[in-house]
């Protein structure tokens, strides 16, 4: 059973206030004899950027204390570097682990002269020898076709005797083919899901398989009454989140022009409709993820690398820049940070190297790593920094929530101060925590074993002149009243001045989004290309560099202001 790794860590806290501490010890106990298996990005454990190998060893001990049994492990370029680390640790805490192949392109194109069959069986060999104990096929796209799958399993076994695993997405709506073409290669083990949470970006379904496969005399002995009893539970869960599900609606053949994974499929459309390109567009922003991809000289796109993609594709839709205005060397661009840590090597160096006029552009006078980052980043010192956090919040600090903040500072701290205001709301049904409740209905939380608050709210009054709400309910059958600070209420209104077109003394923001670092204070000298301030959109960091050399007169917003495109941030003088 997949139960986290990648994303899950992130977005639990962030979006659902839940510790994905607990969540793995509540499946441990309800299913204690199914192997768990959690998804790590090599150097970049479960974040999005390379951390000191002190700190992703750390991750790995949490993790496999906490029940993970199997680790697949991968890195977006396939740089076996990225992954020693990681492999050696699963090894130590006596887990099992998939050393990961990322696959793109085409193995069956005869014209592919990059990603082809040698390059793979190559990994896997190399994977062997790490140690890996299986080989994992991370096909992240869906872009594997029924006979690349077959030929690719076929040149594998000639190469390795460890079994191999297969991984899959449905975006093009296609994948049922490509898996049961597995099978019928002989491959050892397939991902699916269950019936209806399968499809689109997800896996193919499980009923669906499971039958050809016993029509097929292959029986997997699973009992498909209970696959579908259990698709109907989640059925039903699904529509608890019908306000997040995505307007896509049928399998895309663009994935093969595009190669966009599908855990980033959905997230883009999103960051692009917040950014401001609506649906209608979505065909220029597919066109232009592929254009920034050959840009960057075909890269393997899995997260981070493809982070990296799909910000440039982004900033450059929103500041109506082409390939030309990036390869021109006398445009000054601001790069997003994501694309500048890229082509300084911090994730790596993709196969074939970085295209060298490129990279000179993006990096100006910095110089670029020539070796793995996690190599000479600083080992960090857990005991102090969870004296810190102690500190901080006043409170016990466990490993595990050590292990999260390391990974994720910031959505750590917004996890912590949700829970030291309002308790445990994981607690709260997920209708009740997304969509608040329904006057006069009766809810009952569960705030411990045999303990339940009955509530049930009444209406709450206008807005008084501090901006605060009186809320009328009943807790436990007693009518209570408080009184709650309105935040859309008690907004103060206020228009950014605009930055003027053509005005170098003019800083203005490329994008909407939150200024996150100010780099710079009234008054400071600066020199031309300096870094001035961080802009944050959707887990896109856009820093802005000052395009003369003077003195910062002024600055006109703070950290955590929320800014428009061309908002005015800073004069220079």
């Amino acid at each position: 059973m997949s139960v986290g790794g990648g994303a899950t860590f992130d977005t639990s806290m962030r979006f659902l206030k839940e510790d994905p501490w607990n969540r793995l010890a509540k499946i441990n106990q309800q299913a204690p004899n199914v192997l768990k298996q959690m998804l790590l990005r090599g150097s970049n454990a479960v974040g999005y950027k390379n951390y000191p190998d002190n700190v992703v060893k750390f991750f790995i001990k949490q993790a496999a204390k906490a029940g993970v049994d199997v680790f697949r492990v991968f890195d977006s370029l396939n740089l076996i570097d990225n992954m020693i680390v990681s492999i050696e640790e699963i090894r130590a805490q006596n887990k099992i682990c998939e050393g990961t192949i990322c696959y793109t392109n085409d193995v069956t194109n005869p014209q592919e002269k990059k990603y082809t069959l040698k390059y793979y069986t190559n990994l896997a060999k190399e994977l062997e020898k790490a140690g890996s104990h299986i080989i994992a096929i991370k096909d992240m796209a869906g872009l594997c076709k029924p006979e690349a799958i077959k030929l690719l399993v076929k040149e594998l076994r000639n190469e390795t005797s460890l079994p191999i695993h297969f991984h899959t997405h449905d975006t093009s709506g296609t994948s049922s083919a490509t898996v049961l073409a597995a099978i019928e290669a002989q491959i050892d083990i397939v991902d699916l899901a269950m019936d209806s949470m399968s499809g689109l970006t997800s896996q193919p379904a499980l009923g669906s398989v499971v039958a050809i496969m016993k029509q097929n005399h292959n029986d997997p002995k699973l009992d498909e009454g209970h696959i579908r009893e259990a698709s109907l539970y989640w059925e039903q869960v699904r529509k608890n989140y019908k306000a997040f599900e995505t307007d896509f609606k049928g399998g895309s053949s663009d994935v093969y022009l595009h190669q966009m994974p599908g855990g980033q499929f959905t997230n883009l459309k999103e960051q692009a409709r917040s950014l401001g390109i609506t649906t209608d567009k979505w065909g220029l922003v597919v066109n232009m993820y592929a254009e920034v991809n050959k840009m960057f000289g075909d890269i393997i796109k899995v997260t981070p690398s493809s982070k990296v993609v799909g910000d440039m594709a982004l900033y450059m839709i929103t500041n109506d820049l082409t390939p030309k205005d990036i390869l021109d060397p006398n445009k000054e661009i601001s790069f997003p940070s994501s694309v500048v840590e890229f082509f300084k090597g911090e994730i790596g160096i993709p196969l074939g190297g970085f295209p060298e006029e490129l990279q000179k552009k993006i990096l100006g006078n910095e110089k670029p790593l020539t070796k793995r980052a996690g190599s000479i980043l600083s080992s960090i010192n857990l005991d102090e920094e969870k004296a810190k956090l102690e500190k901080k919040y006043e409170e016990k600090i466990s490993d595990q929530h050590l292990a999260s903040y390391l990974m994720y500072p910031k959505v750590f701290e917004d996890f912590m101060n949700h829970r030291q205001n309002f308790s445990d709301t994981s607690i709260l049904p997920t209708e009740l925590f997304f969509y608040g409740p329904i006057p006069d209905k009766e809810y009952s939380l569960q705030i411990d074993k045999g303990k339940n608050l009955i509530v049930r709210y009444l209406a709450k009054g206008d807005p008084s002149a501090n901006g605060s709400n009186s809320v009328f309910f009943e807790l436990n059958g007693q009518p209570r009243t408080i009184d709650i600070i309105n935040n859309e209420f008690s907004k103060n209104v206020f228009i950014n001045s605009k930055a003027e077109e053509g005005n170098k003394n003019h800083v203005g923001s490329p994008l909407p989004g939150q200024v996150s670092k100010i780099f710079v204070s009234e008054g400071e000298k600066i020199l031309k290309g300096d870094r001035v301030l961080v802009i944050e959109a959707m887990k896109m960091e856009t820093t802005i560099s000052a395009e003369k050399s003077g003195t910062i007169k002024k600055i006109y917003l703070k950290s955590g202001d929320n800014v428009e495109t061309k908002d005015l941030l800073i004069e220079i003088d």
